[in-house]
């Protein structure tokens, strides 16, 4: 009887070099990461990675990206059933401080790790901020809109919000410090006050 050869699923073989490859980057960095580990760690072959990704610094953006779209998807489904106003731009602070917190390994790779590794990188991640900056200030323009916090220059607001964010969580991602409860309980006030929004006391 003849063998059946299974032809893997070149999706399923992507997404397992893609998290063995973030396995490996997280724990030794991009310089002292080798192909042949993340070949090892994800049970593939340099063919595999070849196939999806020309080179390591491919790979590596692509996990930067990965980790970029997880975090928007999650602030659009979070701000889905929100009202237009400061409760959209509440809830997305809140969800990019609370996604940063459960994906901690791929937000060293961003926050971390990508700084200083040249222009390519440094593009990606000016890319990324931008991305992020530009969604801030969509939440923030319908805020004015609506009438629930009077009119600023949302586009250096949020671009000062994402480096507030930025800030806080890079010093986090090192050292474990401060806890994400109380960077959201003291950051999100702060944040929401800089544009004239106060919270009605109970």
């Amino acid at each position: 009887m003849e063998e059946t050869t299974t032809i893997p699923d070149p999706e399923i073989a992507k997404s397992r070099i893609l998290d063995a490859a973030l396995d490996v980057f997280a724990s030794k960095g991009y310089h002292d990461t080798r192909l042949d580990e993340i070949v090892a760690e994800s049970h593939t072959s340099k063919g595999a990675i070849y196939f999806h990704f020309p080179n390591k610094e491919r790979l590596f953006l692509a996990l930067v990206d990965q980790f970029a779209d997880l975090l928007e998807r999650r602030v659009k489904e979070a701000i889905a059933h929100e009202d237009v106003g400061i409760a959209r731009v509440r809830v997305a602070l809140e969800t990019c401080l609370d996604t940063f917190g459960r994906y901690r390994r791929p937000a060293k790779l961003l926050l971390v790790q990508a700084v200083g590794l040249g222009a390519a990188f440094e593009n990606k991640r000016n890319e990324i901020n931008d991305r992020f900056a530009r969604l801030i200030e969509t939440y923030l323009q319908e805020a004015i809109t609506v009438g629930d916090i009077p009119p600023v220059d949302t586009e250096i607001v949020a671009y000062a919000w994402m480096g507030a964010m930025y800030g806080v969580i890079i010093r986090w991602v090192y050292t474990g410090e401060p806890e994400p409860a109380r960077i959201m309980g003291t950051l999100l006030p702060v944040l929401l006050r800089s544009v004239g929004f106060v919270e009605d006391e109970e």
